[in-house]
C-alpha cells in the first residue's frame, strides 16, 4: 500500500493525475551519435542518472521537454525513479510530468518518495512497466503554495547536509575498490611475496606446469580405459541402446604467441606465463531447452545472475535460484557442476566469475561455461587472477566477439594468459590477498550500513515534509483548496486548447513502411550507427539471430567500429 499521510487542515489530498500534464517518450525518427543539424540530446536513463548523452534526436520528431518537467523511468527495472527535468528529447521508456500552478521541486521531491512503492508494483511479465492504475491511485498531499516553496528550501537544506556524507561515503567505497585492483595487480606482478621468494627459494613455475601436463595426459588415459569398458559390457548386453561415445582428445593448447608475450609484463624469476588452457581439465557450457526442466524444486540451476564482478563468490540468495529437474541423459551429466570448478559469463555482461562451492546438485545454463581447473594450482589464486581488472576480467573482455550482443566460445576460455608461479608461492598469495579483502569486505559493510541510514534518514525527512511537520504553517496562505481548483481551471484551459490546435492541424498521410535489409538500413544515415539501432530499424527486430545471420552473410560489405562498449555499424567503402 501507498503511505497513507496525516495532513494539516490547512492542505488538501490530490490524484496525482489531476495536477499534472503526463506524456510518453517516443523514438524519434532520426537518431545519431553525434550531433547534427537541429538536434538535441536524446534523454534515457542514462542521460538522468549518469549524466550521460549517447545519442541525438531531430527535434521535429521528438517529444521535447525542459527543466519544467519531472521525468519517471517507465519501463525496465528501474521503473517509477525519477529526475528533475532537462532541455532535451524524452526517451521512449520515459514519462515526463508536467505540474500546473504549483512547485515543480515540491512534485519531484513527493514522486521520489514514491518510487520504492511504484517499483514493486509494475505491470509485465518480462520487461516490467509502472502500472498507471498504482500510480494514479497515489494520493498526493498539496499544502498551499507559499507553503510548497518552504518545504522544498528545507528539504534541499537537510538533503545538502546528508549529500555531503553520502558522498564522502561513496568516495571511500570507491576508493576500497580501486585499493582491492592495486592488491591485485601487486600479487600478480610478484611484489607481495617478493621478500618471500628471497627467503625461501620456491621451485620454477615450469615444474608445475610440467606436472599439470601429466595429469591431464593421465585423465585422458582413464577416459579411454573407462570408455573401452562401457564398449564391452554394451556389447556384452547385446548391442541394446546407443554405442557409448568415444572421449574426445584432449585439446593441444598452443603457446603464447611472440607477438602477444611482448605486450605481457614482465613476470619474477622462476614465473612463467601460460595459456589458461594448459591449467584446465575440462571446458564446456549449458545447452538451450532447460526452461523445459524448470520446477519449483530440485537441482541448482546456475544462471549469470548467480555471477558477479569483483567476487570469487556464488550468489546463491533465494531470490536468485532457479531449480531444475535435470534430464536424465548425457547432457545432465556434462554440464554437472562440481566444488572447485569455475564459472565464466559468456554472454552479456564477460568478466562475471564464480568458484563453486560444495552444492549437493547443479546444472549450468547456456549462457554459462563451466571449467574443471586441474586442483594442481591454487583455486583461489586463479580465481584472483580472473577477477582482477588487468588480469583475466581485462583479456576476456578483449576477446569479445558480439557486434550487438557481447560473447565468447569455449576456445576463448582456453585461450587468455595466467602468470603461473609454484604452487607453493601461490598459497601464500592467495592467503595474504584473503586477510587483506576480508578487512576490506568489513569496511564495505560498514560504509553500506551507513548509506543505508543516510538513505532511511532521507525517507524520515520526506515523510515529515508531507505532513506538514518539516515547516510550520502560516494561517495568511492561500488554502490548498482554493489551490486546487486553480490547478484544475488551468489544467481544463490546456487541454482544450490543444484540442483545439489538432483540430486546426492537417493531417499527414502516414506512408507505408518497408522492411529494411541490414544493408538498407545502412543506406539511410550517412554516419555510422549504433548496432543495436541497425537491428531495431532493420526487418530483424523481432528475431536476433536472423539479425546475426545477416550480418554474418554481409561481413564483407560491412565496416564495425567499437568505441568503449559500443559497436558502431556502416558500409565498407
Amino acid at each position: 500500500m501507498s503511505r497513507d499521510y496525516n495532513i494539516p487542515d490547512s492542505w488538501i489530498k490530490t490524484s496525482i493525475e489531476d495536477v499534472i500534464l503526463y506524456q510518453k517518450g517516443k523514438k524519434p525518427k532520426k537518431l545519431e551519435p553525434i550531433e547534427f543539424e537541429n538536434s538535441v540530446p536524446y534523454l534515457d536513463i542514462k542521460a538522468f542518472e549518469k549524466k550521460e548523452i549517447r545519442q541525438y534526436a531531430d527535434t521535429e520528431s521528438s517529444q521535447i521537454i525542459d527543466e519544467q518537467d519531472v521525468v519517471m523511468v517507465w519501463d525496465g527495472a528501474r521503473s517509477g525513479w525519477v529526475s528533475k527535468g532537462v532541455n532535451g528529447a524524452l526517451g521512449s521508456t520515459i514519462a515526463r510530468f508536467r505540474p500546473f500552478v504549483f512547485s515543480q521541486k515540491y512534485l519531484y521531491y513527493f514522486l521520489d518518495s514514491q518510487f520504492s512503492y511504484v517499483n514493486s508494483n509494475t505491470k509485465g511479465t518480462g520487461i516490467p512497466h509502472v502500472d498507471p492504475q498504482i500510480l494514479w491511485g497515489i494520493e498526493m498531499p498539496l499544502p498551499p503554495f507559499n507553503e510548497q516553496h518552504r518545504i522544498v528550501s528545507k528539504i534541499e537544506e537537510l538533503f545538502s547536509e546528508l549529500d555531503n556524507g553520502v558522498s564522502n561515503l561513496k568516495l571511500s567505497q570507491n576508493q576500497l575498490k580501486v585499493y582491492r585492483q592495486a592488491l591485485l595487480k601487486h600479487a600478480f606482478e610478484g611484489k607481495l611475496t617478493e621478500q618471500w621468494r628471497k627467503e625461501n627459494n620456491p621451485e620454477p613455475a615450469e615444474k608445475l606446469l610440467e606436472r599439470i601436463k601429466e595429469e591431464r595426459q593421465k585423465l585422458q588415459e582413464q577416459e579411454i580405459k573407462e570408455w573401452k569398458a562401457a564398449v564391452k559390457a554394451w556389447e556384452k548386453d547385446g548391442k541394446i541402446g546407443r554405442k557409448p561415445g568415444k572421449p574426445k582428445a584432449s585439446r593441444v593448447i598452443s603457446q603464447i604467441p611472440n607477438e602477444k608475450k611482448a605486450l605481457l609484463s614482465e613476470l619474477p624469476e622462476g614465473w612463467k606465463w601460460s595459456q589458461s588452457g594448459n591449467l584446465f581439465l575440462y571446458v564446456t557450457s549449458g545447452s538451450r531447452g532447460w526452461a523445459d526442466f524448470y520446477s519449483e524444486s530440485g537441482s541448482i540451476f546456475i544462471r549469470i545472475t548467480n555471477l558477479n564482478f569483483d567476487t570469487l563468490d556464488l550468489d546463491l540468495r533465494p531470490e536468485k535460484i532457479q531449480f531444475v529437474i535435470p534430464p536424465d541423459n548425457s547432457e545432465g551429466v556434462r554440464t554437472k557442476v562440481n566444488e572447485g570448478d569455475f564459472l565464466f559469463s559468456i554472454t552479456g555482461y564477460l568478466g562475471m566469475f564464480a568458484i563453486a562451492p560444495k552444492l549437493d546438485d547443479a546444472y549450468v545454463n547456456q549462457h554459462v561455461a563451466l571449467v574443471r581447473p586441474s586442483k594442481l594450482n591454487n583455486l583461489k589464486y586463479l580465481g584472483y587472477w580472473i577477477i582482477a581488472k588487468n588480469g583475466g576480467f581485462y583479456f576476456l573482455n578483449e576477446k569479445n566477439k558480439g557486434a550487438v550482443k557481447a560473447g565468447l566460445n569455449l576456445n576463448d576460455i582456453l585461450e587468455f594468459p595466467i602468470p603461473i608461479c609454484s604452487f607453493e608461492e601461490q598459497n601464500i598469495i592467495s592467503n595474504r590477498l584473503d586477510f587483506q579483502f576480508s578487512i576490506i569486505d568489513n569496511l564495505e559493510k560498514t560504509i553500506e550500513s551507513g548509506l543505508q541510514k543516510s538513505e532511511a534518514l532521507r525517507q524520515s525527512i520526506l515523510k515529515k515534509a508531507f505532513e506538514g511537520k518539516l515547516v510550520p504553517q502560516d494561517p495568511n496562505d492561500e488554502p490548498a483548496s482554493e489551490l486546487l481548483e486553480r490547478i484544475q481551471a488551468e489544467k481544463k484551459k490546456y487541454l482544450e486548447e490543444q484540442k483545439q490546435q489538432k483540430k486546426r492541424k492537417p493531417k499527414n498521410t502516414k506512408k507505408m513502411s518497408k522492411e529494411l535489409s541490414i544493408e538498407e538500413v545502412l543506406k539511410t544515415s550517412d554516419k555510422p550507427m549504433l548496432a543495436k539501432d541497425v537491428w531495431q530499424k532493420s526487418k530483424h527486430k523481432e528475431n536476433i539471430e536472423d539479425f546475426y545471420k545477416e550480418l554474418k552473410d554481409i561481413q564483407s560489405k560491412i565496416k564495425e567500429v567499437k568505441k568503449g562498449t559500443e559497436s558502431f555499424l556502416s558500409l565498407a567503402k
